[in-house]
């Protein structure tokens, strides 16, 4: 007779081919697979046939795709789902990892920074699944994987779905649903409608035993465990681990009450809970829920009260506030973020955060370090941490519509501009083409939106969406247009423009009819109309002023007074900072930030410093032999080449003319390539790498358009990307000729963007970034000769580099990590597997045009620019409230209005 494993990996042979069980559940056993479709490795889970016959197919199948559409970072997608001979099946990921179940087999307990980071984790996808009215009903360390230490919720949904096929046949299977430890007390009793504080419950069990060592409930059989829950206390876990803060220790029991109705009404306020000093149950103290062991004067209680004290009074001072027109206090207060998330400031200049126009919402964009993922969150002024906005993933400068129900932003690898509603809800494109690293825009109350468009340019779209339009042409009003604010009625715009290499500056004010231009202050970086009649406006050594403004001349009269100092900027000046017209704002303090050092790492992430001194570098290129660095420094006038010395630590400036930049090294050594503006021109050109001889031209007569370089290692050919004449938007790949000739060729040439064209050592094939499937990824395809073009990452990414004939490694956007992927080539490009290297944080990636980073010829090392860690950690913007008030009074004090 044919054993079940054989008819199962004979039912599924066309799709994926079983290579080992794995383990065993109560509901079913799970396989290691290949999928042949899409050559990874795969977990199969098959229901158990006793179960699996009183289901049925149809039914499991139709139940089970409500569970498919659940994408969150810390949710185990599924894959596929279906029938095979007499088995039900689904498919996830196969992570290489461990369950929480070994961790604590191995471990016992765990810390708790550790253990209440986990059940943060976990209660973010929770609140996800529930927004999306999924009840998971089995939480437990089984269903907990951990990778890299990141928590992932597996059989998402899985239990609902089969408590739901089966109906009420379950008791047919002799399996329960649910496992006893971590079972909810309605769980245990057969309810059938089981609500979001189930999960809850559930979860709170196993932040328990992470915290003491085993659940609240143990027992000598399933039936005592369930009577337990549902008629004894669990013991406070302050008796059993004293270190326990009281906080925590009382979010746990207020989290396993046996009312739901007891319970936090979201998964969200649980978490919340888990990192408030100040919590505690209703009706008792922190202390006693955690088990009456810490006495009132001890350091621990002494320093939750006080943190709890100066919580209460910020929102009490918050809604005192709001609450009266007559007393308007100037209220401030630091806006921290919870457990791994910080702000996302990055080399990018716009600001990361918005208020909305009544001044009682925050919208901040931010990364949860741990998951590697950026998106918005919101938070009310009264409330305690910020919720996600789903569907800003990857987003980067909020701004409100001018009736506050809408967020716009932008996003930055794909560069488009969108909107989603404050409530929650899908997010809507409005314009593709923003500028890469983007520039700000204002929502107008006319109902349009002004942006910085691709090559810097002010653009204007309505705020239902439409056909953008371009409002004025870079000849007329300097070389850069960003950071616009849109007067009241929507005539007129305020916007920061620069020239050259910005070493001039100013504010300036465009009528958007005329397209007239006039300069309202010279120096000043950004600029924002408030109510009071005043126009404020940033400088770029931190420093903010208020200043009477004529809206009908648009004008400023009288003079400057400061409100303001110490306002930090980024790396092109751009004060992190916004304002509210119901007279609030919100700022991010420090000193400007100052660059970033050059380090070395690992393929697993460690790091070394290489170049100590901060600075504006980019582009870092190793030399053929290791010994010398090529790369671009920012200064004062513009960007040139520079040369690093690794033995010797000296840094050598190699060129001198226009402003150079992605430079490239011959595969001798001996020249170093790099693009070149100069005189309104655009170069390919070659210096010595020594400073031996002047830059030549590489190309004959002017080379438009060239961008990102890279020397092949049989010295024929440098590939470079740009526009194929100045009719046309879209960058190609080009080869140029190193030979008597130096012509050009092109490589690939199509409507989408193509960019970053690396060859392989052989030079053989090209790995390249391409945008012609709606976002940017990456793709192989032979170099100078016939052939397609075949995939290689997936979910947005760019960047790559070869480490040898056959591994690519690109940066995801997605997880912004470094991923390797190893190639397979024959009459097609297979990828066999993908690896990912380490997190990109905090390393300056850019964007998808250059890579910012460099891999050695051996495949081991790379290069990295570590970004500043002041304008990386530990920065907390500052509310302040009634803003409006403090500048009305320092304009009265200098004598202005």
């Amino acid at each position: 007779m044919t054993s079940l494993p054989d008819r199962l990996a004979a039912a599924l042979a066309d799709r994926y081919r079983i290579e080992r069980e794995l383990g065993q559940g109560g509901m079913a056993t799970v396989y290691l697979a290949h999928d042949v479709k899409h050559d990874r490795q795969v977990a199969v889970k098959v229901l158990r046939p006793e179960l699996a016959a009183v289901i049925g197919a149809e039914r499991f199948v139709q139940e089970i795709k409500t569970t498919a559409n659940l994408s969150h970072p810390h949710i185990l997608p599924l894959f596929d789902s279906g029938t095979a001979d007499s088995f039900l099946y689904y498919v996830m990921p196969f992570i290489d990892g461990e369950t929480l179940r070994g961790k604590l087999n191995r471990e016992t307990q765990l810390g708790i920074e550790e253990a209440v980071r986990i059940t943060r984790e976990v209660a973010d996808a929770l609140e996800y699944a529930h927004q999306h009215g999924v009840v998971h009903r089995d939480i437990k360390p089984e269903n907990i994987l951990l990778q890299n230490g990141r928590p992932m919720v597996a059989d998402f949904g899985i239990a609902l779905a089969v408590s739901a096929a089966a109906g009420g046949r379950m008791t047919e299977t002799g399996l329960s649903l649910g496992t006893p430890h971590y079972m909810s007390p309605e769980q245990a009793t057969a309810e059938k409608d089981l609500t979001a504080r189930a999960d809850i419950y559930s979860l709170a069990s196993v932040l328990y035993e992470m915290l003491t060592g085993s659940p609240p409930h143990v027992g000598a059989s399933a039936q005592q465990i369930i009577m337990k829950i549902v008629t004894d206390p669990a013991r406070p876990i302050g008796e059993l681990r004293k270190s326990v803060p009281p906080h925590v220790a009382a979010a746990a029991a207020k989290a396993l009450e046996k009312l739901p109705a007891d319970r936090f009404e979201s998964a969200a306020a649980f978490s919340a809970a888990l990192i408030n000093p100040g919590f505690t149950m209703a009706g008792t103290t922190a202390t006693a829920a955690a088990g009456g062991s810490a006495s009132a004067t001890s350091p621990l209680v002494r320093w939750g009260m006080a943190a709890g004290l100066a919580l209460v009074a910020v929102i009490a001072a918050v809604l005192l506030v709001r609450g009266g027109a007559e007393e308007k206090e100037v209220v401030r207060f630091h806006l921290s973020l919870p457990g791994s998330a910080r702000l996302l400031v990055d080399s990018r200049d716009d600001a990361p955060f918005a208020l909305s126009p009544d001044g009682t919402r925050i919208v901040y964009a931010a990364i949860d370090s741990g998951a590697g993922v950026s998106r918005l969150y919101i938070r009310a002024l009264d409330q305690i941490e910020g919720t996600p906005i789903q569907g800003t993933e990857d987003a980067v400068a909020p701004f409100f519509s001018p009736d506050g129900l809408w967020v716009g932003f932008a996003t930055q690898e794909d560069e488009k501009l969108k909107k989603v509603p404050v409530t929650g809800g899908p997010a809507i494109t409005l314009a593709d083409d923003v500028q890469n690293g983007f520039g700000g825009a204002s929502w107008g109350d006319d109902g349009n939106i002004v942006y910085t468009s691709a090559g810097y340019v002010l653009s204007r779209v309505r705020g239902t969406g439409g056909v953008p339009e371009r409002l004025v042409v870079p000849d007329s009003a300097g070389d850069a247009m960003f950071w616009p604010s849109v007067l009241p009625g929507g005539e007129a715009v305020l916007y920061h423009r620069c020239f050259g290499t910005c070493s001039r500056k100013d504010l300036a004010v465009l009528d958007i009819a005329t397209g007239s231009v006039e300069v309202v202050v010279s120096g000043a970086t950004r600029g924002w109309f408030i109510p009071t009649g005043h126009l404020i406006y940033a400088t770029d050594n931190g420093a903010v002023y208020a200043v009477p403004f004529d809206l009908k001349s648009r004008k400023v009269r009288g003079s400057p007074v400061p409100v303001l100092d110490q306002v930090r900027a980024g790396d092109a000046n751009g004060s992190r900072l916004a304002i509210s017209a119901a007279g609030s704002m919100i700022y991010l303090p420090g000193a400007s930030e100052s660059g970033a050092q050059l380090v070395e790492l690992d393929r697993s992430g460690r790091d070394k410093v290489v170049l100590s001194e901060f600075g504006r570098y980019e582009h870092p290129r190793w030399s053929p032999t290791g010994d010398r660095i090529a790369l671009t420094i920012e200064a004062g006038t513009g960007n040139q080449i520079w040369i690093y010395d690794v033995a010797s630590e000296t840094l050598t400036q190699l060129t001198s003319e226009g402003t150079s930049d992605r430079p490239t090294w011959s595969p001798d050594g001996s020249r170093v390539a790099y693009r070149r503006f100069d005189a309104g021109r655009t170069a390919l050109a070659w210096s010595p790498a020594d400073g031996s001889g002047p830059s030549e031209p590489v190309a004959k007569g002017e080379f438009t358009g060239a961008g990102t370089t890279f020397w092949t290692r049989d010295g024929a050919w440098i590939v470079t990307d740009g526009v194929a004449d100045s009719s046309r938007s879209d960058e190609d790949i080009f080869a140029v000729g190193t030979g008597a000739e130096r012509t050009r060729q092109s490589v690939v040439a199509t409507p989408a963007q193509e960019e970053t064209g690396a060859v392989s050592p052989d030079g053989k094939w090209m790995a390249y970034g391409s945008d012609e499937g709606g976002q940017w990824q990456v793709y192989v395809r032979p170099f100078l000769a016939p052939g397609g073009r075949w995939l290689v990452s997936t979910g947005g990414a760019g960047n790559p580099l070869w480490t040898s004939n056959s591994e690519v490694v690109y940066h995801d956007f997605a997880t912004r990590s470094l991923v390797a992927a190893k190639l397979t080539f024959g009459t097609t490009v297979r990828v066999s597997e993908r690896v990912r290297l380490f997190g990109w944080e905090p390393y300056y990636y850019g964007s998808s045009s250059a890579p910012q980073y460099d891999v050695s010829r051996d495949g081991l090392r790379f290069l990295a620019l570590r970004e500043h860690q002041s304008s990386q950690r530990d920065i907390e913007p500052i509310v302040v409230l009634n803003w409006f008030e403090e500048v009305k009074r320092r304009m009265a004090e200098q004598g202005g209005r």
